[in-house]
């Protein structure tokens, strides 16, 4: 969903939660803070050993086991080893000097990031011999959702038809505020957890206000976590609409999966959520059990680094993704600028927002019977013709007064008018400050003109916001200026929806390379997350009957996760590597029509890798790939070296004695369904593995697409599996045809037989090598 900016807080007071259960307040020394004292992978599984462990660690600082209790905040044993706790920077620099501590870091926050969907993706469940029926909807399987909690009353998560809670289950539900583990709890919602004293710790001020309600248990204030678990695993509920739009079975990916809830996220400032509690509920949800974890959750650039906890989800995912629970996270939403993935770990699925085979057109007639296509969300009454004004400014600078984000109104020229503005800026604050200011000013309707995107805003108490393009917004203008008395009528939104409606790369969604480390090629991969039915709390503002319509990669990546929750049921030995290779070389980079994939943008281009990874996922072409890319603990120690990573914090995050080799490995040899070459600067040959997981009697032939301006070839040419030959590694060469200082170009290495085509994009970016001589 949207973004908002971090807030930076200066600790006075510290509020605790008892157990869980409700607040107390506590002085501390003004310049204590929550740290994170990172130890790495366990050394023995006893859990109880490993918090006392944690007790006579801190005590040795701090004085007495005692004032250790007082000032921890967790204990993380196990998925991982390490503590949380209120510390002095003074305290935090021995801590750090002492044997066996990895790193020891403040905490830091972070922040959030259908009736259709499902049908544009391939999972009707009218068609039989598919991946739904296949997996019997992810029956068995447990996906846990890291979020703000979960409105348990909704049709969504009923239960009726599921059998018992899976054996491998080890979690617990707990009870809190409005939360009743007794009742609202069951075979479908089957375990359920809150972690705020980390956040707490940190923010200082009243959690439960007005403005922002907020329980402290597993119910969800916000609406988002409720959202992003119905998409994931929501029952099906029939005859679901959004104020008459978008009618049809609201669903999730994996209607039978179970739901782990993990609420880490709080509503304050439109949701934020702390490293300390988020590495928690990684800790407690490897205990449990989880299949899939879905997190739709971000930091915000410059990111951290991989084993830097302050992120806490590349840290908390690493010690889940070793132990094959596939992890889902969101790509962000800062696009369409290049370089502002997040989440770009190489064990995450990373995930991208499409728009889908449906829109929203809203007429708008005017005067001189000329009618122009919108998009909104509008069925409130309909605005037969009245007048129509844009509020035209004086001066130096005569657009300012009609610009949506400042806009300068007159209440005597606008009241019983329609409004035109022009957002110069992106995010729906521009759209949602000017509706509001035309309202105040008595005005009945706002026409936006902005950059295309399919993201609508919806608008307060039924008022029309309808969105168009520069060009239909100046011609619009061009009217009113012309006009005496310009008038508009404004008709009701329709839903649309087909093969007359192409999906694109999301505006919003964040794009390529990663910042980190651009050979890693992120995003992976993209779905649906423009305008996704779901549903959410009954607080949730935007709720219509308990469903709410929201866009953001938050929307994209529980898509994913219910589809990763399919596969583990059909092919339940599967590592997180092989799922995220399953969906990339499978994914679609055309329309239904056949026509390339476009990303949204100014102006919009055709999507690239950067923008959509493999593709939009493909879920029923995944459960039969053919060949997989693998990786296991080798490769990742592989990328770590190849960061630059010393060898002590590899080896305590691993749990394994790691020297990386004098000579740093490379990049482009780590096993990904993807080849990234940032800077070639004439040839590079380079590695990779396939593994079959299709017919034991099978031979591949390679297809090349090079990029412009390159040679690609690939040794062998020819692939042949049988039953003793299971895995073929193969080389790659890349050659520069023609040195040239530009951006990307892209290509793709396909492995085809009879049944598969397993296609990986190619992203190569040229290097010129400059000599500069001396010229005095």
């Amino acid at each position: 969903m949207g973004s908002n900016p971090l807030p930076s807080f200066v600790i006075v007071l510290i509020l605790l939660v008892l157990n869980g259960q409700g607040p107390m307040t506590a002085k501390v020394e003004a310049k204590s803070t929550v740290h994170i004292v990172y130890l790495g992978e366990r050394q023995h599984d006893d859990p109880k050993r490993v918090t006392d462990s944690h007790h006579d660690l801190l005590a040795t600082v701090v004085g007495s086991k005692e004032v250790a209790s007082d000032l921890m905040v967790y204990s993380y044993r196990h998925g991982f080893s390490g503590f949380a706790a209120k510390l002095t920077e003074s305290q935090a620099q021995k801590l750090s000097e002492l044997p066996g501590v990895v790193r020891v870091i403040p905490n830091s926050l972070h922040r959030l990031h259908t009736t259709r969907s499902w049908d544009f993706l391939g999972l009707s469940s009218h068609y039989p011999n598919h991946i739904l029926q296949n997996s019997k909807m992810g029956d068995g399987v447990i996906i846990g959702v890291f979020d703000t909690g979960i409105w348990p009353e909704s049709k969504a998560f009923s239960d009726e038809g599921l059998g018992p809670i899976p054996s491998h289950w080890k979690g617990v539900c707990k009870s809190g505020d409005q939360f009743n583990a007794a009742t609202h709890c069951n075979r479908k919602i089957i375990g359920a957890r809150w972690f705020i004293d980390g956040f707490l710790a940190e923010y200082g001020q009243p959690l439960n206000t007005s403005d922002d309600p907020e329980f402290l248990s597993p119910r969800d204030a916000n609406g988002h976590g409720t959202h992003t678990s119905s998409t994931a695993s929501g029952a099906y509920v029939r005859n679901v609409s959004y104020r008459g739009l978008l009618s049809g079975t609201v669903r999730g990916g994996a209607p039978r999966a179970r739901l782990a809830i993990y609420k880490v996220c709080w509503n304050v400032l439109g949701g934020q959520c702390a490293s300390a509690d988020i590495l928690k509920a990684f800790d407690e949800a490897i205990h449990d059990g989880v299949d899939v974890l879905s997190l739709s959750i971000g930091y915000s650039l410059p990111l951290f680094s991989d084993v830097d906890e302050r992120d806490g989800i590349a840290t908390g995912s690493f010690h889940a993704v070793a132990r094959g629970i596939t992890v889902v996270c969101g790509a962000a939403n800062e696009g369409p600028s290049a370089q502002t993935v997040q989440n770009t770990a190489p064990w995450i699925l990373t995930v991208a927002a499409s728009t889908m085979d449906r829109a929203l057109p809203t007429p708008i007639m005017l005067g001189n019977n000329k009618t122009f296509l919108g998009q909104a969300i509008f069925t409130g009454k309909e605005k037969g013709f009245t007048s129509l004004t844009y509020p035209e400014g004086t001066g130096l600078d005569p657009t300012s007064a009609g610009a949506c984000q400042s806009l300068s109104l007159n209440s005597t020229l606008v009241a019983g008018k329609v409004v035109l503005c022009f957002a110069s800026v992106t995010g729906r604050v521009a759209v949602r400050l000017a509706a509001a200011t035309v309202q105040e000013a008595g005005g009945i309707g706002l026409i936006i003109a902005k950059n295309p995107s399919d993201a609508l805003i919806e608008c307060r108490d039924d008022f029309p916001c309808i969105e168009v393009d520069y060009e239909i917004g100046t011609r619009i203008l061009y009217y009113i200026r012309s006009t005496k008395s310009p008038t508009v009528k404004l008709g009701h939104s329709k839903t649309l929806v087909g093969k007359p409606v192409s999906a694109k790369v999301a505006f919003f969604s964040s794009r390529g390379p990663s910042s980190i480390a651009p050979e890693i090629l992120k995003p992976d991969i993209t779905a649906p997350g423009v305008n996704i039915l779901a549903a959410t709390s009954q607080l949730d503002q935007w709720m219509d009957g308990g469903y709410a319509i929201h866009s953001g990669t938050s929307m994209a990546t529980p898509h994913v996760s219910g589809i990763v929750a399919l596969l583990k049921a059909i092919h339940p030995d599967w590592s997180p590597a092989a799922i995220k290779s399953a969906l990339v070389t499978t994914a679609r980079t055309k329309d239904a029509s056949g026509f390339p994939l476009f990303a949204e943008g100014s102006p919009k281009k055709l999507a690239n890798p950067f923008d959509f990874g493999g593709g939009i996922v493909n879920p029923n072409g995944a459960a039969d790939p053919g060949l997989v890319y693998d990786m296991g603990l080798s490769d990742y120690i592989h990328y770590l070296c190849a960061m630059g990573y010393n060898n002590s914090a590899i080896s305590r995050l691993t749990g394994q004695s790691t020297a990386c080799p004098a000579e740093k490995p490379s990049f482009l040899d780590v096993n990904l369904p993807s080849i990234t070459i940032s800077s070639l600067r004439s040839s590079v040959t380079l590695t990779r593995t396939v593994t079959n997981v299709g017919s034991p009697n099978s031979i591949y032939r390679a297809d090349i697409e090079p990029p412009t301006g390159m040679t690609v070839t690939v040794k062998p040419h020819i692939l042949v599996f049988n039953s003793r030959t299971k895995k073929i590694s193969f080389n790659v060469t890349v050659c520069a045809t023609k040195q040239v200082n530009t951006g990307y170009f892209f290509g793709s290495l396909t492995w085809r037989n009879e049944q598969n085509a397993v296609r990986i994009p190619l992203s190569v970016k040229t290097e010129i090598l400059e000599s500069y001589a001396d010229d005095n």
